[in-house]
C-alpha cells in the first residue's frame, strides 16, 4: 500500500515545498518509489502548457515515478492569494471531490510513498464553508507539521499544533525548517518544542542558499515502512 503524508505548516512561507523535497529524497534514499500532490496552489506562472506552480515543479522533480503536472496539481489559481479568493474572481469553485479523485488517481500508482503538500497553513479556507483540514481529517491522513524556525514561531507552533491534537489528528513528526541564519536563540526555541510536542522530531533543515542543489535527505530522520 501507498503511505500517504500531508505536510501543513504553521504559515503560509515556512518551507513546506522545502521539506517535502527534503522527504521525497530521504524515501528515495532508502530504496522507495515516491510521487507528490499539490491539490491546490494559487500563484502560478502562465505557461504554452498552461498555469505553472513552482512548488508543484519541484514536487513533480523530485517524485521518481512520473506523472502528468495535472495530476500533480489540478487545482491552479494564477493570483498569489488565499486560494479560496483566487477561485471567486476567477469563478471557479474549489470542488473537494476533484481533491479527492486527485489522491485516488495517485495512489492507483501504488508508489511507496505520496507525499501531499497543503497550502498555507492548518485551517485554509478552500470556499466559505469548508476548510482543506476538514478534508485531511476526513481521509484520515498522517499528518507532518513544518514549523518555520523564526521570532514568534511558538506560539503558532503550539496553536497548530494543538488544534491538530484536537481534531484527532495522527502527527508522524514535525520538521524545524530554519527561515534564516540569524534568528536570536534558536536552539533554545528548537529545544523548549521538542518539549512541548509529543510527536518526534524528524528532521531540521537549516537555511539554505539554493536548496534546490541541495542534498536534502541528511536533515531528515525518519524510516519509512518498506512495503
Amino acid at each position: 500500500m501507498t503511505q500517504t503524508y500531508f505536510i501543513t505548516g504553521t504559515d503560509t512561507d515556512v518551507g513546506k515545498t522545502v521539506c517535502c523535497a527534503a522527504l521525497l529524497q530521504a524515501a528515495q534514499a532508502q530504496g522507495l518509489t515516491t510521487l507528490a500532490y499539490k491539490p491546490i496552489a494559487a500563484g502560478c506562472e502562465v505557461t504554452s502548457k498552461g498555469l505553472r506552480n513552482e512548488d508543484a515543479l519541484v514536487l513533480q522533480q523530485n517524485s521518481t515515478c512520473t506523472v502528468d503536472y495535472d495530476l500533480i496539481n489540478p487545482i491552479a489559481f494564477k493570483e498569489p492569494i488565499a486560494p479560496h479568493i483566487a477561485a471567486q474572481i476567477e469563478k471557479k469553485p474549489i470542488d473537494i471531490n476533484r481533491i479527492t479523485l486527485g489522491l485516488q488517481q495517485l495512489q492507483q500508482y501504488r508508489s511507496d510513498l505520496l507525499i501531499v503538500e497543503g497550502a498555507g497553513g492548518w485551517h485554509l479556507p478552500i470556499n466559505n464553508e469548508q476548510l482543506l483540514s476538514e478534508w485531511v481529517v476526513e481521509q484520515k491522513l498522517p499528518v507532518i507539521l513544518v514549523v518555520g524556525m523564526k521570532l514568534g514561531c511558538l506560539n503558532h507552533a503550539m496553536l497548530t499544533y494543538q488544534t491538530l491534537m484536537n481534531e484527532g489528528v495522527i502527527v508522524v513528526g514535525w520538521i524545524a525548517n530554519q527561515l534564516s541564519t540569524d534568528m536570536p536563540f534558536y536552539q533554545q526555541n528548537l529545544q523548549w518544542l521538542t518539549q512541548k510536542f509529543s510527536a518526534p522530531l524528524i528532521a531540521e533543515i537549516p537555511r539554505l542558499d539554493c536548496p534546490s542543489s541541495s542534498n536534502l535527505a541528511q536533515y531528515v530522520n525518519l524510516k519509512f515502512n518498506n512495503n
